[in-house]
C-alpha cells in the first residue's frame, strides 16, 4: 500500500557544561518503518556513553526492520531486550560504577499511517498536533510520582531537589516496565514530535515547544531554535542537551498554531 504521508526528521545532541556527552540519538529508515530512539546514560568511567550507545543500537537492530512485527507487544520486548542488554554490560565492566540509561523511542510505519513509543526513565515525548504540544510520556521520576500523588504540584516540581531522581532506568538491577502505547495511533500530515532528554526539556514547556515550532522552516530549525533557548539561559551546570524531531510531511502550514481555524 502506497502511503501519502512522509517523515522528514533531524537531531541534535549537545555538551552542555559537561565534561563528556552521555546522550545518544538516533534516526533510521528500513522501507516505511522509521525510527527514533533518545538515550541519556548515568555510570562511572565513561559507563552511561556504554549504556545509552547500547540501548540505542539494541533497539535500531530490533525494529528498523520492514519484516518486525508492528506491534505493542513487539516494541515492549525490543525495550525489555535493550534493557537486558545494558544489563549483560555491567557484568563485562568489573568494578565499574553501575551504569544504567533512560530511552524513548518513537516507532513509525508509514504504510499503516500509524506510530507505536514507549519510554523508561525521564526522556520524554512530546507531540505537537494542531499548534497544541502534549506529553505522550510521563518521567518515571521520584518527582513525578509526588505530583500523580498529589504531594506537589507541576509547578513545585521544577524546582525540587529531587527533580533527577529516576526511580526506573534501563540497566537497572531490577526488572523494568516499559510505558508503552497500548496500540498504534494514527498519525496525521501536521504532526511534529520531539524526542528530548532531561538538558532539553528543563528549559522548555509545552508553550516554548509550540512557539519554537511556529517559527520553524523544518525540524533542523525547530531544533536550532530550541537550541538557543537553552543556551540563552545559560545554566552554571547545563546537562548534555539532546533532541530529535520528527515531522509528518510538511507541518508548517498544519502544525502552526496560525493555521488553526
Amino acid at each position: 500500500m502506497s502511503s501519502s504521508l512522509d517523515i522528514v526528521a533531524a537531531s541534535r545532541s549537545e555538551l552542555g557544561q559537561r565534561k563528556t556527552n552521555e546522550d545518544k540519538v538516533r534516526i533510521c529508515r528500513e522501507g516505511a518503518r522509521w525510527v527514533a530512539v533518545l538515550a541519556d546514560g548515568a555510570g562511572g568511567h565513561r559507563g552511561g556513553a556504554e549504556a545509552s550507545r547500547r540501548a540505542v543500537d539494541a533497539l535500531e537492530a530490533a525494529l528498523c526492520d520492514e519484516d518486525a512485527e508492528f506491534s505493542a507487544a513487539a516494541l515492549t520486548a525490543a525495550v525489555l531486550a535493550a534493557h537486558e542488554d545494558v544489563q549483560a554490560a555491567q557484568d563485562e565492566a568489573h568494578g565499574v560504577a553501575r551504569m544504567h540509561s533512560t530511552v524513548v523511542v518513537l516507532w513509525i510505519d508509514l504504510d499503516r499511517q500509524s506510530a507505536l513509543w514507549s519510554h523508561v526513565g525521564d526522556s520524554r515525548l512530546y507531540r505537537v498536533r494542531h499548534g497544541v504540544a502534549v506529553a505522550l510520556t510521563s518521567d518515571d521520576s521520584v518527582v513525578q510520582r509526588m505530583v500523580d500523588a498529589g504531594l506537589i504540584t507541576a509547578a513545585q516540581a521544577e524546582s525540587h531537589p529531587q527533580k533527577n531522581q529516576l526511580i526506573a532506568a534501563l540497566g537497572i538491577e531490577d526488572g523494568v516496565e516499559p510505558h508503552t502505547v497500548a496500540s498504534p495511533e494514527r498519525l496525521y500530515e501536521g504532526d511534529a514530535f520531539l524526542l528530548c532528554s532531561d538538558g532539553w526539556w528543563d528549559a522548555l514547556d509545552e508553550a516554548g515547544i509550540t512557539a519554537s515550532l511556529a517559527r520553524a522552516a523544518g525540524p533542523d530549525d525547530w531544533l536550532a531554535t530550541m537550541q538557543e533557548v537553552i543556551e540563552a539561559l545559560a545554566a552554571p551546570r547545563q546537562d548534555n542537551f539532546s533532541a530529535v524531531a520528527v515531522w509528518v510531511r510538511d507541518p508548517i502550514e498544519s502544525t502552526r498554531p496560525m493555521a488553526m481555524g
